[in-house]
C-alpha cells in the first residue's frame, strides 16, 4: 500500500499536516493539487488535505479528508 497526500501551498490545514506527514515515516507521495491536476482528477480530489490509500495497481482502497491527528492516520494506514 502507498499513500498520496493531496495538498496545496495556500491550504491552512495542509500547513499543519504537512510537517507531521514528513516526520511520520509513512510511504507517501505529496501531490500539489494546483500543479498535478492529472492525479487530482484521477482520484476526484475536491478538498485538501486529502490522503488516498492505493494498492500496488494504483486503485483507491480508502481515503481521509481533512486534517486528522497523525496517530489516527497511522492507525488507519496500518488497519
Amino acid at each position: 500500500m502507498k499513500l498520496y497526500y493531496f495538498s496545496a501551498p495556500w491550504c491552512g490545514p495542509c500547513k499543519v499536516l504537512g510537517p507531521q506527514m514528513e516526520k511520520s515515516g509513512l510511504p507517501y507521495t505529496k501531490v500539489n493539487v494546483d500543479s498535478d491536476t492529472e492525479l487530482s482528477t484521477k482520484y476526484g480530489i475536491r478538498n485538501v488535505p486529502t490522503i488516498v490509500k492505493v494498492d500496488a495497481s494504483g486503485n483507491e482502497v480508502d481515503r481521509i479528508v481533512g486534517n486528522k491527528p497523525i496517530t489516527e492516520i497511522k492507525a488507519w494506514y496500518n488497519g
